[in-house]
């Protein structure tokens, strides 16, 4: 079990279900993105979670921020909970390793902003993948975790072979007198869909929320509509590492991001971002925002060998090496390209750094 703590708030992380802090309320899913649909099944459980908390509040306690043994659980107290799978289920039965929107770190941290009490990682393995939809709710959600309400999309499958739906799970759990909250699919603009209409869309706009969708939308470069459905920029968070300092020999020094290996990377080109310098002891003096210009690539003008994530931070310097940086998409400039010469590549990136101010300074995006 990890506790990961900010600020004086924390997010219980337990990696088996003898750990977890209960009783629960909970948002069942795999939650890749922590996106604005993703929020919306959280939601149920954080409300029910603080009206059982307000009904007891004096004897309530927060989630201990050391790492051992839970903190014993006053009897009133509910923890609202994420539940989601590790591995992935489509990786356990395809073999594949699989990137993620939000590798645990990030979905920690997206969640420990909601307010949500603890994430449980359930692992997935060949017992749990059995196990069909009513032995899911016994064993798991009522004897385990002590579920006293349970939150879900429209779309949920469950059990063996997703045998279970979100109807099936509502009427399986009502043996155990637990509330089941469905929530309807949602487009970015906040329209609800069931299933007589969710077939009639008439434009990718009107698409429910996705974590598919916004991986598609990264892939092609629309970065506005990613952002628009995870409701905040797409971001990248890495430590600063030695490259090969190619840019300083043409005036553009960059920052070269080691990024986690099981970290999602959209389309390879030149970006508008926003750069934040992560440090447990903030600076006064580093701007929060800082506007930049990345490349995700091979670098083809110098002959690269292997992709890098390299930033170019505009109006500021300083010594980056061992830092860690949060690097937020605004907006896709341009695929990468191979230039005649270094020169041209020179002229290009000063284009590049001209049309992302313009970009960041008007605000696109973020």
């Amino acid at each position: 079990m990890l506790n990961l703590s900010q600020n004086g708030c924390s997010v219980w992380v337990a990696a088996s279900t003898e750990l977890v802090l209960t009783p629960t309320a909970v948002a069942l899913g795999k939650f890749d993105g922590v996106h604005l649909g993703h929020q919306r099944v959280i939601q149920p459980v954080l409300q029910s979670t603080r009206s059982a908390q307000a009904e007891g509040e004096s004897e309530n306690v927060p989630p201990s921020v050391l790492i051992g043994n839970p903190p014993v659980a006053p009897l009133k107290r509910i923890y609202s909970t994420v539940v989601t799978f590790r591995p992935h289920p489509h990786e356990f039965f395809t073999g594949q390793p699989r990137t993620w929107l939000t590798p645990l770190d990030e979905k920690v941290q997206q969640l420990r902003s909601l307010g949500v009490d603890q994430l449980v990682l359930l692992p997935f393995d060949k017992e749990l993948s059995a196990l069909s939809p009513e032995e899911f709710v016994e064993k798991i959600l009522v004897q385990q975790l002590r579920c006293q309400q349970i939150s879900v999309g429209q779309d949920f499958c469950f059990g063996k072979q997703r045998r279970g739906t979100a109807m099936d799970l509502q009427l399986i759990a009502a043996k155990y007198q637990i509330p089941v909250t469905i929530v309807p699919l949602h487009t970015s603009d906040g329209l609800f869909l069931d299933e007589t209409n969710c077939s009639s869309l008439d434009s990718p706009q009107e698409a429910p929320i996705s974590t598919s969708l916004i991986r598609q939308d990264l892939e092609s470069g629309d970065i506005k509509n990613a952002n628009r459905l995870l409701g905040r920029p797409y971001t990248l968070i890495g430590d600063v590492i030695e490259g090969e300092q190619l840019g300083r020999t043409i005036g553009f020094p960059t920052a070269n991001l080691e990024l986690p290996k099981d970290k999602f990377i959209p389309r390879q080109g030149v970006y508008a971002v926003l750069v934040e310098i992560l440090s447990e002891t903030p600076d006064a003096t580093i701007p929060s925002d800082i506007l930049g210009v990345m490349n995700i690539g091979n670098r083809p003008t110098v002959n690269g060998t292997y992709s890098s994530v390299e930033v170019h931070l505009l109006d500021w310097s300083g010594d980056l090496y061992g830092k860690k940086l949060a690097v937020k998409l605004v907006e896709f400039l341009r695929p990468e390209q191979k230039f005649p010469s270094l020169e041209a590549l020179k002229n290009q990136i000063q284009q590049d750094c001209t049309v992302a101010r313009e970009v960041l300074n008007r605000g696109d995006g973020g």
